[in-house]
């Protein structure tokens, strides 16, 4: 167990730039999660993964990726977008409720993808955003990114989230076949870190990016993909 103080404890529920919960849209999307905001903090945080899992479909094409789309308002007033995200919704929706989380970053492999996708990204590594949230005395690691729908379509089961033991990738497909290797953690942040993102975006995957350099390629559907 590793304990937070006061002033952790302050920080890590504190509203940020981009986890910006006191706004309508975050206000409204917890409001629609949860039943009771004064229940068990790990109660709240299991219902909030599945809603940021399944309520805002995950789509990698069009994304908005400026400072505005980034933030967690932007995310839930659209209900779409992939990794990076849904992992800033989820953790300004904890805080919202009085949950320490952070944003957490990675690179995995053979994420859910299309040839198509592959093509953009350069290859099967993918630059990834996941969450910690500190529950009952530790951090447990979520994912709550890939909907089940999509989930069907690739032929995975989707990432389950009790709040005690860690929620961090797809190891294997429903035919048992390897299919996400997690292999570098770029550790978490307490709010998120935007030109480390871009950065990396932009040396790791220049082609997924649209001319602007803000946004990823336009005209494909992930879901659409998945029977090509």
């Amino acid at each position: 167990m590793t304990a937070l103080t006061a002033d952790d404890l302050r920080r890590l529920t504190a509203p940020t730039d981009f986890l910006d919960y006191e706004s309508d849209p975050v206000q409204s999307f917890v409001d629609e999660a949860v039943g009771d905001r004064g229940a068990d903090k790990r109660r709240l945080a299991v219902e909030l993964y599945y809603a940021v899992r399944d309520e805002v479909f995950y789509e990698v094409y069009g994304a908005d990726l400026s400072e505005r789309g980034l933030r967690a308002s932007h995310t839930a007033a659209t209900r779409k977008g992939f990794c990076l995200h849904k992992s800033a919704l989820y953790a300004a929706a904890c805080r919202a409720v009085g949950i320490p989380a952070r944003v957490h970053y990675g690179d995995v492999r053979n994420h859910l993808a299309s040839d198509r996708l592959r093509a953009h990204i350069g290859g099967d590594v993918f630059f990834h955003g996941l969450n910690s949230v500190y529950l009952d005395g530790k951090w447990v690691k979520a994912t709550p990114v890939f909907n089940k729908l999509l989930c069907r379509l690739y032929g995975m089961k989707p990432l389950e989230f009790d709040g005690v033991t860690d929620s961090l990738h797809h190891p294997f497909d429903d035919q048992g076949r390897q299919s996400m290797e997690f292999l570098t953690d770029h550790g978490g942040f307490d709010d998120v870190p935007y030109e480390f993102v871009m950065a990396n975006m932009r040396r790791k995957h220049p082609g997924f990016l649209d001319a602007a350099g803000t946004g990823t390629v336009r005209g494909g559907s992930l879901a659409a993909e998945a029977s090509v």
